[in-house]
């Protein structure tokens, strides 16, 4: 489904990933470990297109992405929830999950507010008035509102209290089950990545 082939980017002339090739099948999940500054977020910002490919290939489905837009990945079939959640703070969570939307005529499926319960509660709260796991939830319901073929989680876990760390964790693999997406993840938690 998704292939990376002899991967190189770069940020100004600090050559950040070498040569990388990996591939990633339907409903597969696949995780990116390792310390910070060693090139997760850069590679998942290349993937999704918020990054330029120096040289090397990015296929999905047999076509090359490297000249299309994030939107236009999206549309294809990606997900992202970058570092950080990176959702509006003074959005109401509804209209958070609507700015994902490629079309926003047909509103939020019924199937968000099933699989993350406490956002239909708090749909009418302001986005940054929210827990971090809360937020966590949220930016994954903005992801997940297209039916990705692709999910990319960079650092899910940053900033969630250990409590609510495990309990993502199962959600995660409930959704994968039931919308059978692949799922690409960068993580330090190793106990998440296991359950994922």
């Amino acid at each position: 489904m998704l292939s990376v082939e002899k991967l190189n980017v770069f940020y100004g002339q600090s050559h950040v990933i070498h040569d990388l090739s990996f591939s990633v099948a339907n409903g597969e999940s696949v995780a990116l470990m390792g310390r910070n500054g060693m090139g997760k977020t850069t590679l998942l910002k290349t993937v999704i297109g918020l990054l330029q490919v120096g040289s090397g290939d990015i296929g999905f489905d047999g076509k090359s992405m490297r000249s299309m837009a994030p939107h236009e990945r999206v549309a294809a079939g990606f997900g992202y929830v970058p570092q950080g959640r990176m959702i509006f703070p003074y959005l109401t969570v509804e209209e958070n999950i609507l700015s994902g939307m490629l079309d926003k005529k047909q509103g939020i499926p019924a199937e968000i507010y099933e699989f993350f319960p406490v956002l239909l509660e708090m749909k009418n709260r302001k986005g940054g008035n929210l827990s971090g796991g809360q937020q966590q939830q949220l930016a994954i319901a903005r992801a997940l509102v297209n039916n990705p073929k692709v999910l990319i989680l960079d650092e899910p876990t940053e900033g969630i209290q250990p409590s609510i760390i495990k309990e993502l964790a199962l959600k995660l693999v409930e959704l994968k089950k039931k919308k059978n997406f692949s799922l690409i993840v960068s993580e330090q938690v190793l106990s998440f990545t296991k359950v994922v």
